[in-house]
């Protein structure tokens, strides 16, 4: 299993270790004690599953204090570009992105920590995506950044005309208009 550290820190890439045989496969997407030891303390209290079709892209999405997620992304079926926004003050990978193909071939996994604004667009035909949530949904403390932010510049990798985007996400405010109470520590 290899726990992979990104630019942006806190972001970390999980690649399990697959058992293949004639059968199929079998791996460990999460093991509580492995990814302590990994820098991931996080207690995992919801899990959340979405399907999707070619050209949806959702997001930018995260929950406001005291009621932010850490996130453990994995796609079951299909493939997606996750995207995540450092939106921790002080960090310095803030206002930055980073994206990452997921897929039901390769298994990999991103860990979203708190102060991440996160999305994701649909590459496949369909993509079933699910998630772990270390706090449970908050309608109230709900907020985002439009996905097609000029400061963000995300290449979603989705033709123009071709993307599928809910209402609610077109009415997200821009990265500037962010406001958020997430402050960066470095010893975290």
């Amino acid at each position: 299993m290899s726990f992979i550290l990104t630019p942006l820190p806190g972001l970390v890439i999980f690649e399990p270790t697959v058992h293949p045989d004639e059968r199929g496969f079998f791996f460990e997407s999460y093991n509580q004690r492995l990814f302590s030891a990994n820098q991931i303390p996080n207690l995992f209290v919801q899990d959340n599953q979405s399907f999707s079709s070619y050209g949806v892209i959702r997001g930018l999405h995260y929950q406001r204090e005291p009621h932010a997620q850490s996130k453990l992304v994995r796609v079951l079926q299909g493939r997606i570009l996750d995207v995540v926004v450092d939106i921790r003050k002080g960090s310095p990978g803030f206002g930055r992105s980073f994206s990452i193909e997921l897929s039901a071939e390769k298994k990999n996994q991103l860990f979203i920590p708190k102060g991440f604004a996160h999305g994701f667009s649909v590459l496949s035909e369909t993509a079933e995506i699910s998630y772990k949530c270390d706090q449970f949904y908050n309608k109230p403390s709900e907020s985002g950044i439009l996905y097609n932010d000029k400061h963000l510049n995300i290449d979603w990798r989705i033709p123009m005309g071709k993307s599928l985007i809910s209402d609610k996400d077109l009415q997200l405010g821009e990265f500037s208009e962010n406001m958020n109470d997430f402050i960066y520590h470095p010893d975290e």
